[in-house]
């Protein structure tokens, strides 16, 4: 881009001065005794009135640095705005007070985006903003590449996505979502704290993946000569340290699946998992609910948010209701009225729905399920008891053993996060563990693999165990109302490269 170009040039031209006057453009250090906000929140609650014969707000002297996101240059003496990560502030340049050549560097070789400390009083203007009048000025870091225009802001998605550090830069609102979500993963970890779980970390890099449905990144440890794998979840080794006797334990992370990219999916994506020994599904549906509920009191001060429009409630007890329940009520189909692959797919087609068809019956469930069911669980729900097939780590109901106690809990349409009543019996989950293996030999990509290491962990011996695992991003993105998971991810996962030109 040739203007862009151009005006790189001047800076390096300007830098170039700079350094020939015997100006350290890139000082190491620098000391400062407010922040932009403590400033401010200095000369409000200062005493009023002034020494006799000093002016007003003599009495605050501050050293305060940050970003030039604003220049007006009025001959002898120009207001500015500097900005760092608390706020900004305007400050006061006048030539006689901060000197001939101090005030000439600043006003012909710093541009918007360079970084200053400023040294002096403070007071506020006529039209009452407090500002520092500046007695001594140094240059910090000059900037060579101009910040895109506030005023316009960021616009261009990829270029949001791929240079953040100018979204962040241009968009106060996105600044605040990525603010907000460093506050609700604190809250999460404070309720769980609070109810006695205890954060630990199990490994990224894992031998054999497991513990979801999902096909995973490969990759080579060249000293062991050996392939691992980026974990797809962290279920097996959290299962691991209930059988060793740490009763309550959560992890929060970051997993990996080798999926596609939309709006709903990252391959790279945060999430809470947590295990709590001699408890069940039932507890963890409250343990969802509570922390829910409490994370957005503590950091929205309400439990009624709005997304899209619609207001959804948060309050304790959210709605509970069967997978068989919530197809019927939508599809029109009762699968248990139609417990065999053949008999289902036939019942679909009768009443001409639009589904793929599945190699098992529990495969067809889920598909009917996610077509005319998902979308419409606007309000918090939890949806309960899913098929065998497709849950080969949950324990089996026992009135229904083609059913396990498992839910998954769905808000504004979204599924948000899946929980069990885990398996503890080792002889059922190496037949349920040899089961996938026969879905992979035909072709199923996601199936899980026989994790002997494991097998051997749980004949040791695990107790009833309650687990659950929650979306992150998709928590974030409810709670800040966006639509797209990239929007809450600082940097996701893009298809594409794009020139780093700033526009």
């Amino acid at each position: 881009m040739p203007e862009s170009n151009d005006r790189r040039e001047q800076r390096v031209a300007k830098l170039q001065r700079l350094i020939e006057a015997g100006v350290n453009p890139y000082p190491a250090r620098v000391d400062t005794t407010h922040t932009t906000a403590e400033a401010v929140a200095a000369f409000q609650s200062a005493p009023e009135g002034a020494p006799e014969g000093e002016p007003a707000g003599e009495q605050v002297r501050v050293q305060v640095a940050g970003r030039l996101v604003a220049i007006r240059i009025m001959g002898k003496s120009t207001f500015a705005h500097i900005a760092d990560g608390a706020g900004r502030l305007q400050i006061y340049l006048r030539r006689d007070v901060l000197g001939e050549e101090p005030y000439e560097m600043f006003r012909r070789d710093l541009d918007m985006g360079d970084f200053v400390w400023v040294e002096g009083h403070l007071f506020a203007t006529r039209t009452g903003e407090i500002t520092v009048e500046v007695e001594n000025l140094k240059l910090l870091s000059k900037t060579l590449r101009p910040l895109p225009e506030k005023w316009h802001g960021l616009k261009d998605v990829e270029t949001r996505y791929r240079q953040r550090y100018l979204d962040l830069l241009a968009n106060d609102d996105v600044r605040r979502v990525f603010i907000t979500r460093t506050r609700i993963v604190s809250a999460i970890r404070r309720f769980l704290d609070a109810q006695s779980f205890l954060e630990v970390e199990t490994p990224t890099l894992q031998p054999i993946y497991g513990g979801a449905a999902a096909r995973p990144f490969v990759t080579h440890h060249n000293a062991l000569d050996a392939t691992l794998y980026l974990r797809i979840a962290d279920e097996l080794y959290l299962k691991r340290l209930i059988i060793g006797g740490l009763d309550r334990v959560y992890e929060i992370g970051h997993n990996f699946r080798n999926e596609g990219i939309d709006t709903q999916h990252n391959p790279e994506f945060s999430a809470l998992e947590l295990y709590q020994a001699y408890a069940d599904y039932q507890d963890m549906m409250r343990i969802v609910e509570q922390m829910y509920s409490t994370v957005a009191q503590e950091v929205l001060g309400t439990q009624v948010i709005t997304y899209e429009g619609q207001e959804i409630d948060l309050t304790p007890p959210w709605r509970r209701v069967t997978m068989r329940d919530i197809i019927l009520e939508h599809s029109g189909v009762d699968i248990e009225q139609h417990q065999g692959r053949d008999s289902l797919w036939a019942a679909a087609q009768e009443r001409g729905l639009t589904i793929k068809e599945q190699p098992t019956w529990g495969k067809l469930v889920q598909e009917l399920f996610d077509e005319y069911a998902e979308s419409n669980l606007i309000q918090p729900t939890f949806v309960l008891d899913y098929p065998v097939e497709i849950s080969p780590l949950a324990k089996k109901k026992p009135d229904a053993p083609h059913l396990v106690e498992r839910f998954e809990f769905f808000l504004a349409g979204l599924e948000s996060g899946n929980a069990f009543t885990e398996l503890n019996d080792p002889l059922d989950q190496r037949e349920r563990f040899a089961a996938q293996i026969r879905a992979a030999s035909e072709g199923d990509e996601e199936a899980h693999p026989m994790d002997e290491d494991f097998l051997t962990a749980l004949e040791h011996g695990m107790p009833p165990t309650g687990g659950l695992g929650v979306g992150i991003d998709r928590m974030i993105m409810l709670f800040t109302g966006q639509t797209s998971i990239r929007e809450v991810i600082l940097f996701p996962q893009l298809r594409t490269a794009l020139s780093t030109e700033t526009p």
